[in-house]
């Protein structure tokens, strides 16, 4: 019989050594190993060929014999040695008999059982049978595993051009090779082999073996029957996390081989030994490998997926790690109740206390997600958002768990962190789309069907007693449990899509009315999970409804997902009808200024989708409509995106025309309204397509300015930009044809009183435009205009009669004019005034192009050699640059004689400004009508404008009126007026700085909102310097309105883009000013922190710890301090920051003795230890230590002091009570006479006085006109200095020697009074 094989831990260890003979002999060992990498080619083949005859021609056991073991084993030892070919003929010899093998097992059972009688023969077979399994098995191993490190060596080689040649030639195809060697050793652990070894679990060494095979395709067969089949389930396990942690790529096959194993054998130990193993491990382990954490959760997940039911089983086992740090592992759980959720708990058939059991578990799954919503780590409460998507979309949520879901979902939407906010975003977006209510949630709706119910059920339901009412359908709080109460949810959502929806749809178009009939959905128990499940729709839509001030704001939001979500949402809501969308909806438009283009593009899409739909006519009132309800803003971000959408295409030719006829009153219904609408939108096409307007220009003239403009005033206005936005051509058109009309209509328009005042400012504002803009000698026009404007108002009376008593203060000259008119004459002056320097600034430009053009023709070579010869001479000479001199001296002249005028001439406005200035200047009369002062200051800043004298004369007036006027509207006027003066003259304005600044604390809402605007544009594009008075910017940051509060913070970030960050040379001015005023510190943390938060960089960072620290050396106030170290705990310390706050310690030491300025400091060292190295730490932890002793000392130091001054405020009232005593000299003299006269009743009072108890002291000898105060602590000092004394018998001789021990303490010449009082004393105790 020959030896028995074992298997060796590697390949050389079947060498027989010499000193381990006396216990190997009857183990198989090589005794003859041949070294074949010395061979030559044709030797080596000769060799493998030989080897692989032998195999082929004797028994399949064969090569148990030693001299085929030794020459198979030379071979396989020099396996990489061999020659492609070589390597083929080997393996495949190997091969194809260990096939053969195999099935030969099963024959030997049988013929063992066959022969009983004799065993021996069989015995021998068994055994060469199992070493011919084991050496095939071995030597096929050791193959593989020599192949895979090669292969894994040469792809780590950057292969050539002629290497790769040379590969394609002699390569053996190793791919298909190792496919059929792991079949093969996949199929062997198939068979029945407890024969060969003797018991149903193979050798060990064997098992160990086999897994090491590391590849994942054939790893399902290989691992999966040894760690069930053969019970080799911990080495598995060993072995599959080892994998697990080292390679990510094989998560997915190792849960397909885990599944593989439990499906085939039906057996789940292996899957309950790795949850186990998962378990058991230290959830601080997983905070380090993170790597390994990931690979974990996903295979976690993976397996949950695939076996659903055994992981729930155990899911127990890896609760705990819900208490773990790593945010990694605890998604990966999230992600596994969400897959058992939905697919563990489908079939819960069974006895009834197992199906509440698993019914109770799911509940127990479903209430950790909620609480996983509410996780530390965002990404924790973003996968849990996902999963709960997940969820919905699977139909898994119950209706009573429904609202409870969305309550988390619409809380999570002011989440910090932007993906947890996009997650819930999408949830609530899954939650609409697959909603178990209907496909309409408006709330009147619900409400009203939901009250028909009740009435029904009420007719219904006979009376009951309490108990009684217990065995119907649970109520909406039973229903709110959860899981529990799935059964009646899923019954409500059996026949819902037959009832509730339809019955919902039947409200689309109006509420029902109570007395409505209501269809009939059964008997009673499912009225009862109607009304249920109308009232949870209900909440449900309520709950989506008040989310819609949240979605406003993220709107605002600087994330572009958060933008993007947002109105996806918002569109899905309006899909459901559901209260508020459309209004948040129209308030996405002006997001198409964004300048990211995801944004534009989302808003753009979501305008096409809700507004643009395939009927022209339903498009053409979709937009009429926005622009019907749009306000200015609105109109401004309606007219950029329908310019872009016609000019893409979007908006078509057949929209233009439905517009013209609502417009032209050709659609049946049409109003005054709808046809305003839809001039409004064709003016804004016409920015993109000038054409548009030009084939109706009759209708516009005679519709716009006609009858129906006094039916809807705003007509006219609109008519006015629709003449406007003319192309060149249509306005000499409409000039030549129809001009004398339309410039008399416009006059109308202007001097007439057919419209209202809110109406006529707007309409006049655009004609006098239109006027300036189509007509070929405009001031002409206008001039008549203010003529007849003048003569409206006075009626026949003299203008400087009207002048002399406005310049007198008499107030009683206004009445006999109208103030509305005068307001209106003030309006179209000074805009005829603006419109004028406009006309003249264009006439200089159009003056300017000609010049231009003719010196490009000129420079063409269209000009003769003479002319040339002349332009160069005038170059030479200067003369061009004096043609240029002489257009800007016109130009500058003709501005100045719009409000000045020359100094013997008076133009027509020019006559109005005096009288306009004294107007102003009568604060009394501008009290008295606020609307005259309105406009009277509106023209003032006008002129001002204009003219730079005129400005500078009236300056001080401007910012007195917009500091003391009581009118809102008035300062808000002059605010935005003194923005347009900055702009226009700087030099003028710049001392008024600090005024302009003070217009951010004014109590009005509207005068902060325009003031943040003004300095803001005047800043951020460098017409004015940033001063010294930011800081009432930065208080703005915390203003009590959210518009305010948002324009500063936006202000500031962008001022943080310019050049190297302004606010890093700001922010010490603005703390030093912030704590000086009286500011909540609430407030001015949260202002700090935002202004810090915009510094990125890490060399300023480091510079504003020393400026911060160097300011504790200036100050002494307590406040300052405080805020100087909660500024430098909100810095972003590096480590030349931190060791720059060590070394400044000197500037800031006298400051440790208050508790809060430490408290900063140890936040400060807190944040530095979790980035420091070693050696800084030891910086850390010893400044530290400094910090502490330092703070302790000024501590016992400032308590020192503190008794010290008590004590020095003690020894001021006794030198006050000294003093007075002293003033009361005679009156004492005359006390201690009459003392001295009857010694008796002196010797009594002595005695009485000596008996008195010792914590009674006796006050009677002197008695002081002196505060109670006063008395009081000189006593205190007095039974002070008396403890300390020696006792005495009588109480007289111890006061005595207790006020000369005070005296001589205080180091003051004792008053004779006093002196006289200590004698008489001694004598009557004498």
């Amino acid at each position: 019989m020959a030896p028995h094989f074992l298997f060796p831990p590697n390949l050389q260890a079947l060498e027989k050594v010499e000193e381990q003979e006396d216990y190997q002999d009857n183990r198989l060992f090589v005794q003859n190993a041949i070294d074949v990498s010395n061979f030559r080619a044709s030797e080596l083949e000769g060799f493998v060929k030989g080897v692989s005859f032998d195999l082929s021609d004797k028994e399949l056991y064969c090569i148990e014999d030693q001299d085929v073991f030794d020459r198979v084993y030379s071979s396989v030892r020099g396996f990489s040695s061999l020659t492609p070919s070589c390597k083929s003929i080997l393996a495949e010899s190997l091969r194809s008999n260990f096939s053969v093998l195999l099935p030969n097992v099963d024959s030997l059972v049988r013929v063992s059982q066959a022969q009983n009688d004799d065993e021996t023969p069989m015995l021998d077979r068994v055994t060469s049978y199992r070493n011919a399994f084991k050496i095939y098995s071995f030597f096929l191993f050791h193959i593989i595993l020599t192949e895979e490190s090669n292969t894994g060596s040469s792809n780590n080689v950057k292969v050539t051009a002629s290497t790769r040649k040379k590969q394609t030639v002699n390569s053996w195809n190793w791919e298909w090779q190792r496919g059929r060697m792991l079949n093969l050793i996949a199929n062997s652990l198939e068979i029945n082999i407890s024969l060969l070894f003797g018991s149903s679990d193979p050798d060990e060494n064997y098992l160990s073996f086999v897994v090491k095979i590391q590849k994942p395709k054939m790893l399902c067969h290989i691992i999966g029957s040894c760690a069930t089949k053969y019970h080799y389930t911990e080495q598995s396990s060993a072995s599959i996390m080892h994998l697990i942690h080292k390679h990510d790529f094989v998560v997915t096959h190792m849960a397909d081989i885990v599944a593989f194993a439990e499906k085939k054998y039906a057996d789940g130990t292996l899957a309950c030994s790795l949850i186990r193993e998962v378990g058991r491990t230290n959830p601080k382990s997983y905070v380090k490998d993170t790597a390994g954490a990931e690979n974990i959760g996903r295979f976690l997940v993976e397996l949950a997926d695939r076996l659903p039911k055994l992981v729930s089983t155990n899911i127990g086992l890896l609760i705990p790690h819900f208490g773990g740090e790593s945010y990694k592992i605890r998604n990966a759980l999230v992600a596994v109740l969400g897959k058992l959720v939905a697919k563990a708990f489908k079939d819960v058939e069974g006895e009834v206390s197992s199906k509440s059991i698993r019914l109770q578990t799911k509940q127990a799954m479903l209430e950790i997600l909620l609480e996983r919503c509410r996780d530390i780590s965002a990404y924790t409460r973003s996968r849990a958002l996902q999963v709960w998507a997940e969820l919905c979309e699977e139909h898994s949520v119950s209706i009573g768990l429904w609202n409870e879901v969305a309550a988390v979902a619409a809380g999570r939407l002011e989440d910090k962190s932007a993906f947890v906010r996009k997650s819930a975003l999408n949830l609530l977006i899954m939650m609409l789309q697959h909603n178990p209510f209907g496909p309409q949630l408006r709330i009147a709706s619900f409400k009203a069907t939901l009250e028909q119910y009740k009435k029904k059920l009420n007719e219904l339901e006979p009376v009951k007693t309490a108990e009684g009412m217990s065995d119907g359908v649970p109520s909406d709080n039973d229903l709110s449990n959860g899981e529990v109460d799935n059964g009646n949810a899923e019954e409500v959502t059996n026949y819902q899509p037959e009832n509730l929806v339809d019955s919902l749809a039947d409200t689309e178009q109006e509420v029902p009315s109570k007395d409505s009939p209501v269809p009939d959905v059964g008997n009673l128990k499912q009225t009862k999970a109607l009304v249920a499940s109308l009232e949870a729709g209900l909440k449900f839509s309520e709950c989506i409804s008040a989310t819609m001030p949240t979605l406003l704001q993220l709107m605002a939001s600087s994330s572009a997902t958060d933008v993007e979500n947002t109105i996806l949402l918002l569109m899905r809501c309006r899909q459901f009808q559901i209260d508020g969308a459309e209004a948040c909806l129209r308030k996405m438009l002006p997001l198409v200024f964004s300048q990211d283009k995801s944004i534009y593009e989302a808003v753009e899409n979501a305008f096409v989708t809700i507004y643009i739909t395939k009927s022209l006519v339903e498009t053409a009132k979709n937009l009429l409509n926005l622009a019907i309800d749009s306000n200015v803003g609105d109109q401004a971000s309606l007219e950029f995106i329908v310019g872009a959408l016609v000019s893409k295409g979007d908006i078509s030719s057949g929209v233009i025309s439905a517009l013209w006829d609502f417009f032209c009153f050709n659609v049946n219904g049409t109003t005054a309204e709808q046809c305003r609408g839809a001039l409004a939108i064709l003016c804004m096409a016409a920015k993109s397509s000038s054409a548009i307007l030009g084939s109706h220009l009759q209708d516009i003239i005679d519709i716009g300015f006609g009858r129906w403009a006094k039916v809807e005033p705003l007509l006219a206005r609109t008519a006015c930009i629709a003449i406007q936005r003319l192309s060149n051509e249509d306005k000499k058109k409409l000039v030549l044809s129809n001009g004398s009309r339309v410039f008399s209509i416009l006059e109308s328009l202007i001097t007439g009183l057919g419209l209202p005042d809110n109406i006529w400012y707007a309409a006049a504002d655009k004609a006098i435009d239109h006027v300036y803009t189509i007509h070929p000698t405009p001031d002409t026009l206008v001039a008549d205009l203010v003529k007849k404007s003048l003569s409206s108002v006075f009626c026949g009376r003299r203008g400087d009669a009207l002048h002399n008593d406005i310049v007198s203060g008499n107030s009683t000259a206004l009445p006999t004019v109208q103030v509305a008119k005068l307001s209106r004459y003030l309006f179209v002056t000074s805009h005829v005034a603006m419109n004028q320097l406009v006309y003249i600034e264009s006439c200089v430009r159009k003056i300017q192009k000609q010049k231009g053009n003719k010196e490009k023709v000129d420079s063409e070579g269209t000009e003769n050699a003479e002319t040339q010869k002349d332009n160069n001479i005038n170059a030479e000479l200067g003369l061009a640059a004096s043609e240029d001199a002489i257009l800007d001296t016109l130009a500058e002249r003709a501005e100045k004689e719009i409000v000045c005028g020359s100094s013997s001439e008076k133009n027509l406005i020019g006559e109005c400004a005096p009288f306009l200035s004294k107007l102003c200047r009568n604060f009394v009369l501008m009290q008295k009508y606020p609307l005259l002062q309105a406009s009277a200051m509106l023209a003032l800043c006008r002129f001002m404008i204009i003219d730079a004298k005129f400005c500078d004369e009236n300056l001080q007036l401007l910012f007195t009126v917009v500091e003391n006027a009581p009118s809102e509207t008035v300062r808000s006027n002059c605010t935005i007026a003194l923005g347009d003066l900055a702009v226009r003259f700087p030099n003028l304005l710049e001392p008024w700085t600090e005024n302009m600044y003070a217009r951010l604390k004014d109590p009005s809402v509207s005068v902060r909102k325009n003031a943040v605007l003004v300095l803001s544009h005047l800043i951020l594009n460098d017409m004015m310097k940033v001063k010294g008075y930011v800081n009432e910017m930065a208080i703005r940051v915390e203003d009590n309105d959210e518009r305010i509060s948002s324009l500063a913070k936006l202000f500031f970030h962008e001022l943080s883009k310019k050049g190297s960050n302004p606010i890093y040379n700001l922010l010490p001015d603005i703390l030093g000013k912030l704590s000086t005023q009286d500011l909540q510190k609430d407030s001015f943390y949260n202002i700090m922190q935002f202004l810090i938060g915009s510094i990125k960089k890490d060399k300023q960072m480091e510079s504003l710890v020393e400026k911060l620290c160097n300011r504790f050396s200036g100050v002494t106030d307590v406040v300052q301090w405080e805020n100087i170290s909660y500024c430098l705990s909100q810095l972003s310390f590096t480590e030349k920051g931190v060791k720059r706050l060590i070394e400044s310690f000197k500037t800031y030491e006298h400051a440790l003795f208050e508790d809060s300025v430490v408290d900063h400091f140890r936040n400060v060292i807190n944040k530095s230890k979790k980035f420091a190295k070693p050696e800084l730490k030891v910086c850390i932890e010893e400044f530290e230590e400094k910090l502490n002793k330092f703070h302790n000392e000024r501590k016992e130091q400032e308590v020192t002091a503190k008794k010290a001054e008590l004590h020095r405020q003690k020894v001021a009232n006794v030198e006050t009570f000294v003093t007075n005593a002293n003033d009361g000299e005679e009156s004492a003299e005359s006390e201690v006479a009459e003392g001295v006269s009857d010694g008796e009743v002196a010797n009594t009072s002595t005695e009485e006085e000596t008996e008195t108890p010792n914590d009674e002291p006796r006050h009677e000898l002197v008695e002081p006109d002196e505060p109670s105060g006063a008395s009081s602590e000189v006593t205190e000092q007095e039974e002070e200095t008396e403890v300390q004394s020696s006792r005495v018998e009588r109480r007289g001789a111890l006061r005595s020697r207790a006020t000369r021990s005070h005296v001589k303490d205080l180091k003051t010449p004792l008053p004779a009074t006093t002196q006289r009082i200590i004698r008489s004393r001694r004598k009557v105790e004498q």
